[in-house]
């Protein structure tokens, strides 16, 4: 069995996007999918069928395209915690091994936390 590397590439772009989709829902939680190969995130999905509320989160898995490449999901917390609820790690072991949840004020990338598929800790790296 191949194991993943610890860390996550997230390209600076993306990560604009992530921090501009949170601060604009807030304070509703703002969640896609991810796109990408194996550690390197490539760009973000969003699906039909998200429901956004003050307090959660949540994708309908079934309406995911059977040739993407999802690698995991990004959702925000609209409170200063951004580590993993039990739902939260639910929704991790049906979505892949690269999962982020950025927590308010949305500011940078010290506001985004990285997890496995079981909700391990993982290290971001900024790309360009």
């Amino acid at each position: 069995m191949e194991t993943m590397p610890s860390t996550i590439l997230l390209p600076r772009n993306v990560l604009e996007i992530i921090l501009h989709a949170s601060r604009s829902s807030h304070p509703r939680e703002f969640v896609a999918m991810i796109r990408g190969e194996g550690n390197r995130i490539k760009e973000l999905l969003l699906l039909p069928g998200t429901i956004q509320g003050d307090r959660f989160a949540s994708v309908r898995l079934d309406m995911m395209p059977l040739d993407s490449d999802v690698i995991g999901v990004v959702h925000s917390h609209p409170s200063r915690n951004n580590h993993p609820s039990g739902a939260d790690l639910n929704m991790f072991s049906k979505t892949g091994n690269v999962n982020l949840i950025v927590r308010y004020p949305y500011g940078g990338v010290e506001d985004i936390a990285a997890y496995d598929s079981v909700g391990n800790p993982r290290e971001i790296y900024i790309v360009d």
